[in-house]
C-alpha cells in the first residue's frame, strides 16, 4: 500500500465521522443511533509525524495504525472493516476493547461468595469476550482528550448491574495515547460501583496485526517471540484445563523468534489460540517486555510491553475472506492478535490469578506498543 493509500483510508474514516451525528453509515448504525438516542459515533485521530492511530467510541475500537516501512511507505498495519456498520454485531472483534471478561467463561456460569451468576452464552455453551453485547458493542463517552506532542483520548463506560449476567455496576476507562515518535499505549481501569457485589473483570485489546500492511497476505512468515515458558492448555471449547504446561519441546515454544507457519500444522485446531504464562521480572511499575513481532519485507518491528500475567496469542484462524478497509480481503491467518490478560476462565480455577474485584478495589491493565525498523 502506498503512502497516499494508507493516509486516504484514515481520512476516509475521519470524513465519515463528520457526517455521522447518529444518522446512517453504509451498512447501518448501532440500534441506539437509529432510535435517535443521545449517543453518537465519533472518530478520533492521534498523530505524531507520520505515525497515527484512529479510534472510535463504538466499542473503544482501534480502526487504523499507520506507520512507515523501511522504504518510507506508510501502511495501515491493523485489520478492520470498511465501515462502522460492519462492526455492529461483529464476532471477529477487530480492534475492539473486550470485556467485562475477555476470553471464555466455561458454561456461561460462575459463582462468587456462594451466589451463582449466569452470563450470556455466545460461543456454544460458553461466554466469550463478555457476551453477545460486550464492551465492544456499546457506545463509550469521551471523558478527556488532548492534542500536542503526546496526544491521547480517554473513553468511559458505565456497565450496569446485570449486564450480560455480570453482577454489580462497573466504571470502566480506557486511554489511548501516543507516547513517542513510534509508540502508543493503552491503559485500562475498572472500578466496581456497588457494595456487596464483587465481579470478575478481565479486559483485553483485540487488535489484529499484519506488519506488512492489512490485507497483504498472511502473518505466517512473521517472526514472533513470546517471553513465556508455559501455556494454559485447553480442552473442548478452548476452555483451559486448569494445568500450566511448559512450552519446551512443543509447537507453542516462541521463546526464540520463530515463524508461526513453521509449526502451525502441528497445532490442534488449525492455528494458535492459547494463553501464555508470561515470564520475566517486572520493573517498578509492573511492566516488562512480553512479545516481539517482526516482518522481513517491510522491516517493521513491534515490541509489546505489559503488566499482565498472561497473553493470548491468536493467528486469525477464523478469518474467511472477510471484507475489510479499502476492499481488502482478510484470508485465514491474515492477522495475529497479542492480547495481554488475566488467565482465561479464572473464575473456575482457584490456582489462576484472581480476577474478582470488589468496591474499593481497582483493576488496572497497561500495554505499550513500540514500533521500529529492523537493523540491517
Amino acid at each position: 500500500m502506498a503512502a497516499t493509500s494508507a493516509r486516504s483510508v484514515a481520512w476516509q474514516w475521519l470524513a465519515v465521522a463528520a457526517a455521522v451525528a447518529a444518522a446512517s453509515l453504509i451498512g447501518g448504525t448501532p440500534a441506539e443511533a437509529r432510535r435517535g438516542g443521545k449517543e453518537s459515533i465519533g472518530f478520533y485521530e492521534l498523530r505524531r509525524g507520520e505515525f497515527s492511530v484512529v479510534v472510535t467510541n463504538w466499542g473503544a475500537t482501534i480502526l487504523t495504525v499507520n506507520l512507515p516501512d523501511k522504504n518510507g511507505h506508510i501502511d495501515d498495519v491493523v485489520l478492520g472493516y470498511k465501515d462502522i456498520g460492519s462492526y455492529v454485531n461483529d464476532t471477529t472483534y477487530f480492534g475492539a476493547l473486550v470485556g467485562r471478561v475477555a476470553n471464555r467463561i466455561a458454561g456461561g456460569r460462575f459463582t462468587v461468595k456462594g451466589h451463582a451468576f449466569h452470563t450470556y452464552k455466545n460461543d456454544g455453551n460458553n461466554t466469550l469476550h463478555g457476551g453477545h453485547r460486550g464492551f465492544n458493542q456499546v457506545f463509550w463517552s469521551v471523558r478527556e482528550r488532548a492534542t500536542g506532542h503526546f496526544p491521547y483520548i480517554t473513553f468511559y463506560y458505565r456497565s450496569y448491574d446485570g449486564e450480560q449476567g455480570f453482577p454489580g455496576a462497573l466504571d470502566v476507562l480506557v486511554t489511548y495515547k501516543i507516547d513517542g515518535d513510534y509508540s502508543f499505549s493503552v491503559t485500562m481501569y475498572a472500578r466496581p460501583v456497588d457494595d456487596g457485589k464483587p465481579t470478575p473483570v478481565n479486559l483485553a485489546q483485540h487488535t489484529y496485526w499484519n506488519l506488512r500492511g492489512h490485507g497483504n497476505g498472511t502473518i505466517l512468515d512473521h517472526s514472533v517471540q513470546i517471553f513465556a515458558s508455559a501455556v494454559t492448555p485447553v480442552g473442548a471449547g478452548l476452555i483451559p484445563t486448569g494445568a500450566v504446561s511448559p512450552v519446551s519441546g512443543t509447537p507453542f515454544d516462541f521463546r526464540a523468534p520463530a515463524a508461526p507457519g513453521a509449526r502451525i500444522a502441528d497445532v490442534p485446531g488449525g492455528g494458535y489460540d492459547i494463553n501464555y504464562v508470561l515470564d520475566g521480572e517486572a520493573d517498578g511499575q509492573g511492566v516488562r517486555k512480553v512479545a516481539v513481532v517482526s516482518e522481513p519485507t517491510s522491516g517493521r518491528v513491534l515490541e509489546l510491553w505489559s503488566d499482565q500475567p498472561g497473553l493470548q496469542f491468536y493467528t486469525g484462524n477464523f478469518l474467511k475472506g472477510d471484507e475489510g478497509k479499502g476492499g481488502a480481503r482478510y484470508v485465514k491467518h491474515g492477522g495475529l492478535c497479542l492480547e495481554t490478560q488475566d488467565y482465561p476462565d479464572a473464575v473456575h480455577n482457584a490456582k489462576f490469578p484472581t480476577e474478582i474485584y470488589r468496591k474499593g478495589q481497582e483493576y488496572k491493565h497497561y500495554m505499550l506498543y513500540k514500533f521500529s525498523l529492523a537493523k540491517k
